[in-house]
């Protein structure tokens, strides 16, 4: 193949990913939307001849223990467990004790422990009980989900649905030009999938996540 086609090609499918990207983002948050304002906790995704294809599934905010005030943390632990503290080039709690610690608060639903002797409940400085993950929802389609909605896309009976530049009843000329077009459409559905169940299991708290957004940001420029 040579050079002029493959950039044609790359080109074509960049295009294609970017509109089905922009949206998938606007479908995704309108269904965001209806889940939270209905009360729903899941729905099933059907064809139009009532063919389950796929389960939506909301994930709700969790409450967790998060340390907001760290120096403030610090000189607690240091005052009522100081062997849990390490000093290396700087001063810290203990990772596993600081963990466990949070995890007691988290299940007690507030940012006090109780002192296992004394039975005495203080307060915690520097930690408060925070929503640790973004409200969302993911897409877990069934066995033969994938290859049902490609079959329906392809025949026309998806035509119904807002779907840019890729309306069903447009049937790519050959069958290399099908193929490509179900896998990338194939590997966009795993990413988000992928992306749901990190942002689902708290990623969105990680430390690197503002670094992460900025790289994706310079990737789309």
């Amino acid at each position: 193949m040579d050079m002029q086609q493959l950039a044609l090609e790359e080109a074509t499918l960049k295009t294609l990913a970017d509109t089905v990207m922009d949206r998938l983002k606007v479908v995704k948050a309108e269904m965001q939307e209806a889940l939270t304002t209905g009360g729903v906790g899941r729905v099933d995704a059907t064809l139009p001849d009532g063919t389950k294809v796929a389960t939506i599934s909301r994930t709700d905010s969790k409450p967790a223990a998060v340390v907001v005030d760290p120096d403030a943390f610090l000189a607690w632990v240091r005052a009522n467990s100081p062997h849990n503290v390490t000093t290396r080039l700087i001063t810290e709690v203990r990772p596993a004790y600081q963990t466990a610690l949070l995890a007691e608060m988290t299940a007690a639903g507030t940012a006090e422990v109780s002192d296992k002797e004394t039975g005495v409940v203080e307060e915690v400085p520097g930690v408060e009980i925070r929503a640790t993950r973004s409200t969302t929802h993911s897409v877990r389609p069934t066995k033969t989900g994938r290859e049902l909605i490609a079959e329906a896309w392809r025949t026309g009976a998806l035509s119904h649905l807002s779907l840019p530049q890729i309306a069903g009843g447009t049937t790519p000329k050959t069958g290399g030009e099908t193929e490509t077009l179900r896998k990338r459409l194939a590997e966009l559905e795993e990413r988000d999938r992928w992306l749901s169940a990190l942002e689902a299991a708290g990623v969105d708290n990680w430390e690197g996540w503002d670094n992460a957004v900025e790289l994706s940001e310079d990737g789309a420029a």
